[in-house]
């Protein structure tokens, strides 16, 4: 009997790519792009190579995203027309008969196809169904419904600020589950169409078995998990929790909260995003990217689940043309800034590569990612570099820029001397009182060519690209550019960002909350002392050791790319060890074996 795999990668944010800064999406395309390579070299043994899907939201035009203030657009502009076959047409028929609109794309990854299926879901509430001898929407029908097979109380969660986000993430679930189930009943579907039953057998015979996986990253698509299960819907499963609701709620509280056993979610939790997060109890397997998730998921909702960390979509980059690459990004950011520097403040002209930029980059969650810690650090620094200069160490014309890259969303019709200067109107929300904080510091850049400051903080509110009207340069040349990144996060279950800065070779400093902390042990040493990626305790030590171990790390980096060149090219080297040795391939492998329930070799 003929035998064909199907796995279906689906989240929230599954892309393709939109406009917006990170997130799932990253996870997601390098999971699937490290799966059809294993697959194409062989490390994954298959005699027919399974059809591999990848299911998320379609925001096909402004104001389609539920989230108005991110404004996310799909683009569709690296995808290739899909042509169905004739089982999946009449899938594609049948879901939009029930008023479920999928635009489709597909990409070659390694020479596999990958089918990417985007669902329209702002729409749900115009198309009319039948459920239970009623006529009404469908969205009200999945609501209904999800309150029958899982309890989900859509009524009191209609009273909350967020019911637009629980709507799509519901109405997204429905979709994805409903596609599997399409996908699990073509087989039977397509021999129902004969009366003859001994023709209907023959058909059925000719048609390969479907093994149907699904693996659902985060709370936003659980729900597709628990209804195929309350359905009867044979398939494995797999749900990955990259945090969680009540954690996130509780931020830096969160390890405390598992030290007293403290279950409570918090009066600040959104209780429908909890509940749909509670449904991964519905999966085969539930998996946790690194041990602090694993607690709190068991803490908060009583699930035991597997540690599979995140990993990092590597090409292979020879070193020397990561260097290169390095120093021509860092000499372009050196000279923009002297520019806007000079012709937003008219001070003193400095010289480009005198000024040493770091970066910071994250979600705007200003406690979580310790931001207060970060600016604290950013104090004492200024007085060490003073220090520096006036003990004549380091050249008085030297001065330290570090960039905090974070926003509520994408900003235009910015100044030119943008993101050096900029009116106080461009800024919303936490951005207005991250500023105010770097104000209150005395950290802000203007005082850097007059003098009165060695090292300043400047807030980039925007997500970076090639024509963001900052810098106008994309995610990695930014983070190449800088000679460090820091990441001071209070609460990080994981921390990509550090591993994506030592794809650059770019050292960083990061927070021992962060992930992947511990897989620092068996980072591959090159030089003696703090290494390439620098851990502060901030979870045991005081306020005060902690913030003064940030400067001293920082510190740390910037007088080795100012005095030992050498030294400091084996310090990116490390960085960039750690990012080729926490690739995706183990996680895949890991995954697959879930999903498939075939041991990888």
């Amino acid at each position: 009997m003929l035998k064909r795999k199907c796995i279906i990668i689906a989240g929230e944010e599954a892309g393709p790519k939109s406009n917006k800064m990170g997130g799932i999406w990253n996870v997601i395309d390098a999971e699937v792009n490290t799966l059809a390579s294993m697959l194409a070299d062989g490390t994954l043994k298959e005699e027919n190579v399974p059809r591999i899907f990848v299911a998320g939201p379609y925001f096909g035009h402004s104001g389609s995203d539920w989230n108005k203030g991110l404004n996310r657009i799909t683009d569709l502009s690296e995808f290739d027309e899909y042509e169905p076959d004739e089982e999946l047409s009449s899938i594609f028929e049948k879901l939009n008969a029930e008023g479920i609109e999928i635009v489709i794309g597909s990409r070659n990854l390694h020479g596999i196809e990958v089918v990417h299926l985007m669902f329209k879901t702002n729409n749900f509430c115009r198309e009319s169904v039948e459920y239970k001898g009623q006529t009404i929407c469908l969205e009200n029908k999945i609501k209904a419904e999800a309150y029958d097979l899982v309890g989900l109380d859509s009524l009191t969660y209609e009273e909350l600020p967020n019911r637009n986000e629980y709507s799509h993430y519901l109405n997204l679930s429905y979709a994805i589950s409903e596609f599997v189930n399409a996908l699990v009943d073509i087989r039977t579907d397509k021999s129902k169409q004969y009366e003859d039953k001994a023709m209907s057998e023959f058909v059925a015979s000719l048609m390969p078995t479907l093994y149907v996986s699904l693996h659902c990253h985060e709370f936003g698509v659980f729900y597709s998990i628990a209804r195929l299960k309350k359905l009867g819907v044979t398939i494995n499963s797999v749900a990955t929790h990259h945090a969680t609701i009540p954690g996130r709620a509780a931020g830096h509280r969160s390890i405390q909260k598992i030290r007293d056993n403290d279950s409570s979610w918090g009066e600040n939790v959104s209780l429908n995003m909890g509940a749909l997060e509670s449904l991964s109890s519905y999966a085969d397997v539930v998996t946790a990217v690194g041990d602090s998730t694993k607690k709190e998921i068991k803490l908060f909702y009583g699930i035991d689940s597997i540690i599979v960390r995140n990993g990092i979509d590597l090409e292979s980059v020879e070193f020397d043309k990561l260097w290169e690459k390095k120093k021509q990004c860092r000499e372009r950011m050196q000279k923009i800034a002297v520019e806007k520097l000079y012709n937003a403040y008219d001070g003193l002209a400095l010289s480009p590569e005198k000024i040493i930029p770091i970066f910071s980059i994250s979600r705007i969650e200003i406690e979580n990612k310790g931001y207060p810690d970060l600016l604290d650090s950013l104090v004492l620094l200024d007085r060490m570099v003073k220090i520096e200069i006036e003990g004549g160490r380091l050249d008085e014309d030297y001065r330290v820029i570090c960039f905090i890259i974070t926003a509520h969303g994408p900003k235009t019709n910015l100044p030119g001397n943008f993101p050096l200067q900029f009116p106080e109107e461009t800024l919303m929300g936490e951005e207005i009182r991250l500023q105010k904080m770097i104000v209150d510091r005395g950290l802000e850049c203007s005082k850097l060519s007059t003098g009165k400051r060695y090292v300043s903080a400047v807030l980039y509110p925007q997500w970076l690209s090639k024509n963001d009207g900052g810098f106008d340069m994309s995610v990695d040349e930014f983070m190449a550019g800088c000679i460090a990144g820091i990441f001071p996060s209070r609460y990080e279950p994981f921390l990509l960002t550090g591993l994506e800065a030592g794809k650059e070779a770019t050292p960083s400093v990061v927070s021992k909350v962060c992930g992947f902390s511990d897989a620092l042990q068996t980072l591959k040493r090159l030089v003696m002392g703090m290494g390439g990626v620098v851990v502060v305790d901030n979870i045991d030590l005081s306020y005060l050791e902690t913030v003064a171990d940030y400067a001293l790390a920082m510190d740390y980096f910037i007088d080795t790319y100012t005095y030992d060149k050498v030294k400091y090219n084996l310090l990116c080297q490390e960085a960039n060890l750690l990012a080729r040795d926490m690739n995706w391939r183990e996680p895949v492998k890991q995954y697959y074996e879930m999903l498939t329930g075939k041991k990888a070799i």
